[in-house]
């Protein structure tokens, strides 16, 4: 399955937002969404793949040095230099498509600008690429590229005894055909104009809170809120995620916050599935022992989730596991599943607002891993408009009911892009 690399290009589309994002600079009203394609030749096979991302800088760059503007295009700049590099950045030779993707991530994660996020979410569409081209040739899934365990150097590491490719084989699942779907509830969000009625077209019951982290009592008031108000429209069982996107000062202010949500509405505290990583991105300088924390709910490891380096010291701190977004690579999020599944760490998969292609491919990797929280699929909910190119014929992908995301296809060969 030696792949070559015989070209690569991407293009920008500006797609608008539901609701402008206010920021001090003004607001923003549309996103940038990078849709790379590449196209490669393996077993005398040549195909092209595409897979595409936003590029997010207000979640990859927070720079208030810089304007989203100014952001935006450089990140538009190195996505062009990604794609007249591509071949190179994935070690100049053929390879199996998990060891290019991981090249390039290693080759990300080695530059200094900008930051090592923005890098990786500008690599990711070329990695999806990638394997979706790869799987394309050969007229199978991309998630069908593990049954025979070749050498990849760069993975193979983590895995001493098995080997990279064995270990992603025993994680891999026959896919499965509904995911959960979750919907975003920002600290500003009106309950009565805006939530409930789309909960209540949608049969949303998983939720995911945005909270601040610096301010228990209020936090924990929006929390009980929020679940009370969707409690009364008669659903399932409600589950919960948490995301203060790194507002929490420290380990003890999470424990200070569930140990208020728990006395304050214990159905609520019930409710709760995880907490994505609460505290500063870079785990080595914002190093807490999160126990005390986990034996409360599961708190799970994200943004700061960037290389393999970082692995032994999740563990060392006590985080219940990993938090992996197809925005930082296809290969690495393989790569870090099979890793978390070793180790008997918990697995989600998050989102970046992933539209059209982005958002197959997340369903694809989340239809073949299990994960505790199913999908985060959200660009239905923000920008809806760059998904009408798959509509009707997705529609029960990209407009759920009953609240779940149902695949309504055959397994397409590699990561979708047929579709």
């Amino acid at each position: 399955m030696r792949t070559e690399i015989l070209y690569a290009d991407v293009e920008f589309l500006e797609r608008p937002v539901a609701r402008p994002l206010q920021l001090s600079s003004g607001p923003i009203t549309k996103l940038t969404e990078a849709r790379a394609a590449v196209r490669v030749i393996v077993a005398g096979k040549e195909a092209t793949g595409r897979a595409s991302i936003y590029l997010s800088d207000l979640w990859a760059w927070p720079d208030d040095s810089l304007s989203h503007a100014e952001r935006n295009a450089a990140l538009r700049r190195f996505c062009t230099t990604i794609a007249r590099r591509l071949g190179s950045l994935c070690g100049g030779e053929p390879e199996h498509p998990l060891e290019l993707g991981l090249r390039l991530h290693d080759a990300m994660c080695a530059a200094d600008h900008p930051p090592v996020l923005a890098r990786l979410m500008c690599a990711s569409p070329f990695d999806a690429a990638i394997h979706d081209a790869v799987g394309i040739a050969l007229g199978r899934s991309a998630f069908q590229l593990y049954e025979q365990p070749v050498p990849i150097p760069a993975a193979d590491r983590y895995f001493p005894t098995l080997g990279a490719c064995r270990a992603i084989s025993r994680i891999l699942r026959e896919p499965v055909k509904s995911l959960p779907a979750w919907w975003i509830v920002g600290v500003n969000d009106s309950l009565t104009t805006e939530l409930l009625p789309l909960v209540r077209n949608g049969g949303y019951d998983c939720f995911k809170l945005k909270l601040s982290g610096k301010d228990s009592p209020t936090d924990v008031a929006q929390t009980v809120e929020t679940f009370r108000a969707v409690k009364a429209l008669g659903l399932g069982r409600l589950r919960l995620s948490l995301d203060s996107n790194g507002g929490n000062p420290d380990a003890d202010s999470v424990v200070d916050y569930l140990e208020r949500l728990r006395a304050a509405d214990p159905e609520a505290f019930e409710a709760v599935a995880y907490l994505e990583q609460p505290t500063g991105r870079d785990i080595r300088r914002y190093a807490f022992d999160w126990r005390k924390a986990t034996r409360l709910k599961p708190v799970l490891l994200d943004e700061g989730l960037v290389d393999g380096d970082v692995l032994p010291a999740a563990l060392e701190q006590g985080w219940s596991g990993l938090a992996v977004k197809t925005c930082k690579g296809h290969s690495f999020s393989l790569v870090v599943a099979a890793w978390a599944a070793e180790h008997k760490l918990l697995l989600a998969l998050q989102d970046l607002t992933n539209p059209g292609l982005a958002a197959i491919h997340a369903a694809l990797f989340a239809a073949h891993i299990p994960t505790i929280n199913g999908v985060e699929l959200n660009s239905p909910q923000f920008t809806p408009e760059a998904n009408r190119e798959w509509l009707p014929r997705l529609g029960s992908l990209f407009q759920p009911r009953g609240g779940l995301h149902q695949l309504p296809f055959a397994i397409p060969a590699g990561l979708g892009s047929t579709l």
